[in-house]
């Protein structure tokens, strides 16, 4: 289908503003009489606290307030800003007297400026009972191990009853076949181990937040966030005000990739605002950010095929991951259930398949959302596995992967096994551009002849040594049946239109991608579409930026909206045209007769007619989207390295990509 708007790399919405300075990010704004905030956070990774002394801090000049757990009630909530009821267990506290890991929340200072709030830190005195920390998360469910939660208050979401003792977050238990009999009847079984450390997200913009009364005492939250609607709803319930009396906006945001899916600062701020009657401001140090911010969930995973010796099909496949979810449970079901639910169905000839995935907890830093979400662990170790069938077998993975991996019309049982924190969704894949990735990345990288050159001879009296390798990946686009999307538009008098949406642009430039598609139904020149997003007073309900969703999900909202604006336009258009609505069409911001084309007239004229003239109404509709299938999309790597085998030191030679991500809405954004 051949397209105007989609497929090309209109200029971002907010390129002018971004490259000028002149758009504003959270840390932008401010007011008279603004409150500057600190937190006070714990040394220690395990202890209790038995004592806080705050009255020298409250003594200093320009300290307004000190909050711990003295004045603060204790309620329990999921920082993971996820749909409700979240999936993530109610284990977190705004203070505690009980600290779980170094860095975690103590108390929180509102000054005047941010150094007075800080030198006001050093004024509390705390005196901590330590105890023997977690630190090894390998440990968490041995008998005898420190117990991170002994509280048994908190809402665990794992499918038995919580047992503190046990330290788990979460569990997960699924098998297709009998992996049992698959091992017995495989020629060779191997067996192997791998992990993934922790990483920081590292956006250029750390996490920020500025609160207000407006004129109405309402509470205001501006914040470098990607789930608005998330924020309100769990601000709300954590400071126990309704939802109706907070106004959340979301400002420019210098990236999130997962970071900003949780509401980790905003509780404070706005805690202080209400308390105060004050503006308040909270943006976290780029160290905080590394220490108290989240990181990307540590795993454990071991591998274990079974498979023939000739051809390498694999007869059984069982994944083993234990999960370290650090001192809260934040996102620990759901990242654990797309470790497996995003990997496994790759190769979906494999008759029998099990997961078996533990979430634990430790004394360690928080782990939560983070891109790839528990998908990256799992193909770190279960492309290796594939690597090591190849290589016990002497298939070349290029010619492995194009035989067994998912084609188009295919599904996997593990699709409706095991969903993002539920059971999933059967799904049968109408589009995998997978084959032609392997083909023309394996073309573009020179698989063969490298492959070819790279041998045991090449290398024999090398101390650098070189090689090649490749894998392939899938992942998912929404979570369906759950999450949801939301679009509002209106007409303007000059033929321009207003998109509202909830959907979160994070920096990705989803702003512009939503704008093209209103702009492609309606055949009106992007710049026509005037786009409002994430603000939880003007702009319809959307889950939130996350789960690759936006295009697809918050854009199938966009598209059903446009498409019931051109049937209004086409209708109004019509009558003023003095014609049938079947004889007219729509091109270029205007509509036409059929078979007469001089006979048109502009949107400016049509929605001026709407508006002042006949049947007067405003053109205006809404949308909503939910999904009940997630499209992955796929993609094949190749790495050509040099390893210094005195050294250690590896270098990369060459990468070749190749991605199947469907239909680019805007080719430079997506290339970015």
């Amino acid at each position: 289908m051949a397209y105007k708007y989609i497929g090309t790399s209109n200029t971002k919405i907010d390129g002018l503003g971004l490259a000028t300075g002149t758009v504003q990010f959270t840390d932008d704004f401010s007011a008279e009489e603004i409150l500057h905030l600190a937190l006070l956070r714990s040394p220690h990774a395990s202890a209790v606290i038995t004592d806080l002394d705050e009255s020298e801090a409250l003594c200093m000049p320009g300290v307004e307030a000190v909050y711990s757990y003295k004045n603060v009630k204790r309620i329990l909530y999921s920082t993971a800003g996820q749909g409700f009821p979240e999936p993530s267990p109610y284990d977190k506290a705004l203070f505690d007297r009980r600290v779980r890991f170094a860095g975690d929340d103590v108390a929180a200072v509102a000054a005047d400026s941010y150094e007075t709030a800080k030198a006001a830190l050093k004024k509390i005195k705390v005196t901590y009972d330590v105890q023997e920390p977690l630190l090894d998360y390998a440990k968490a469910l041995s008998k005898g191990a420190p117990v991170v939660h002994p509280e048994h208050d908190a809402r665990m979401m794992i499918p038995a009853p919580y047992k503190p003792e046990e330290n788990l977050a979460a569990r997960i238990d699924v098998e297709v076949g009998d992996t049992d009999r698959g091992f017995t009847e495989s020629d060779e079984v191997i067996e192997h181990t791998f992990s993934t450390p922790v990483a920081s997200h590292c956006a250029i913009e750390p996490h920020a937040v500025f609160t207000y009364l407006d004129a109405y005492g309402r509470l205001v939250i501006i914040s470098s966030t990607q789930v608005p609607f998330h924020l309100r709803r769990i601000v709300s319930k954590i400071l126990e005000i309704p939802m109706s009396r907070i106004h959340v906006i979301k400002p420019r945001i210098g990236g999130g990739f997962g970071g900003k899916q949780e509401i980790i600062i905003e509780p404070f701020a706005a805690l202080v605002t209400l308390n105060t009657g004050r503006p308040a401001k909270l943006v976290l140090s780029r160290k905080e950010v590394f220490t108290s911010a989240r990181t990307r969930h540590g795993q454990t995973i071991t591998m274990r095929a079974g498979f023939l010796r000739n051809g390498g099909e694999i007869k059984a496949l069982r994944m083993n991951a234990l999960e370290n979810t650090g001192a809260y449970g934040t996102h620990a079901l759901t990242v654990l259930s797309n470790t497996a639910s995003k990997v496994l169905p790759l190769f979906n000839k494999i008759e029998n398949i099990a997961f078996a995935g533990k979430a634990v907890y430790s004394h360690l830093p928080v782990a939560g959302a983070y891109r790839g979400y528990g998908a990256s662990q799992g193909y770190f170790g279960y492309a290796q596995i594939i690597d090591m069938v190849c290589q016990r077998t002497g298939v070349d993975p290029v010619d492995y992967y194009l035989k067994w991996s998912i084609k188009s019309g295919e599904g996997s049982p593990i699709f409706r096994e095991i969903g993002e924190g539920t059971e999933g969704i059967e799904m049968t894949l109408q589009s995998v551009g997978l084959p032609e990735c392997i083909v023309r990345g394996a073309e573009a990288f020179q698989w063969k002849e490298k492959r070819a050159r790279y041998t045991r001879e090449y290398n024999r009296e090398r101390r650098k040594k070189r090689g090649v390798g490749m894998a392939c990946f899938m992942q998912g686009s929404a979570i369906p049946k759950i999450d949801m999307a939301s679009a509002y538009m209106k007409m303007n008098e000059d033929g321009s239109f207003n998109l509202n949406i909830g959907a979160t642009d994070i920096g990705t430039g989803s702003d512009t991608i939503l704008a093209q598609i209103a702009a492609e139904v309606l055949d009106v020149h992007p710049d026509k579409i005037i786009v409002l997003s994430s603000d939880t007073d003007t702009t319809p309900f959307d889950t939130g930026a996350y789960a690759s969703s936006t295009t697809y999900l918050s854009g199938g909202a966009v598209k059903s909206c446009a498409e019931k604006i051109r049937i209004q336009v086409l209708h109004t258009g019509a009558e003023l045209l003095g014609a049938g609505t079947n004889q007219v069409d729509i091109e270029n911001g205007t509509v036409y007769i059929k078979n007469n084309r001089d006979k048109n007239r502009s949107f400016a004229d049509i929605c001026t007619y709407a508006l002042y003239q006949n049947n007067q109404y405003q053109i205006q509709d809404h949308a909503s989207q939910v999904v009940d299938q997630s499209p992955p999309p796929f993609a094949a790597h190749f790495a050509e390295i040099e390893v210094d085998t005195e050294t250690g030191i590896i270098q990369v030679l060459r990468y070749v990509t190749a991605t199947d991500c469907g239909t680019p809405i805007n080719p430079a954004l997506a290339g970015g």
